[in-house]
C-alpha cells in the first residue's frame, strides 16, 4: 500500500540520548499541505513473567506524570537500538527483577502512540523463571518488585491502578492468545 501522507521535508526539532523530535511538512492525499510531529525512539520490549499462576511487575516513580506506577517490566537499549528483542527482552527482565526465564514466547507486537511516535514494542512471554539479583540502572533504585495473582491484576485494572498503555496492552494480548 502507497504513502496516504507525502513528506515534502523533514528536519530533526530537537534530539537527546533518549528521543528525537521531527518535525515534518506533509502533503495529505487531497493535496493540502500540514506539519506532523513525530516523537521517534527505539523499539522496546514488555514482558510477562508468569509462573505458578502470579505475574511480576515493578512499581516505579515516573517523573512526567509525578506518580509511582504499577506496570510489567519493559525497557529500551537507547545505546544499542538495533538489539535484537530476544535479547533485550532477556536482559530488561534480569536487569529489572532480577529473573532469568527458561523461556521467552514472542507474543506480538505493540505501537506506544501511532498517531505521534514510531516507537514499536515487542511483548514477551517469560516463564521457567529463575531468581537471581537484580542488576538495575541508576535511575530505577526507587524500583519495587513484586508478584500478584492474575485476580489481583485484573482488579488493579479494573479499579485504575494499572494506568501503563504497554502494560495494558500485553495483558489483552495474552489474554485474547489464551496464555491464561
Amino acid at each position: 500500500m502507497a504513502d496516504e501522507i507525502t513528506t515534502l521535508s523533514s528536519r530533526i526539532a530537537y534530539a537527546n540520548r533518549w528521543l528525537r523530535v521531527r518535525e515534518d511538512i506533509i502533503r495529505r492525499p487531497d493535496g493540502a499541505e500540514g506539519l506532523y510531529g513525530v516523537v521517534e525512539r527505539s523499539d522496546f520490549v514488555v514482558l510477562l513473567p508468569w509462573q505458578d499462576g502470579r505475574l511480576t511487575l515493578v512499581e516505579q516513580y515516573r517523573y512526567p506524570i509525578r506518580a509511582r506506577q504499577w506496570e510489567l517490566p519493559m525497557g529500551t537499549w537507547e545505546q544499542a537500538p538495533e538489539t535484537d528483542p530476544l535479547h533485550l527482552a532477556a536482559a530488561e527482565l534480569r536487569e529489572e527483577t532480577g529473573l532469568v526465564a527458561a523461556r521467552l514466547e514472542r507474543l506480538g507486537t505493540i505501537f506506544q502512540g501511532a498517531g505521534y511516535c514510531n516507537q514499536k514494542g515487542h511483548v514477551f512471554l517469560a516463564t521457567g523463571l529463575e531468581q537471581h539479583a537484580h542488576a538495575r540502572e541508576a535511575t530505577e533504585q526507587d524500583m519495587v518488585c513484586r508478584s500478584f495473582t492474575l485476580a489481583e491484576v485484573e482488579a488493579m485494572a479494573r479499579n485504575g491502578t494499572l494506568q501503563d498503555a504497554p502494560t495494558l496492552a500485553a495483558l489483552a494480548l495474552a489474554r485474547i492468545q489464551g496464555v491464561w
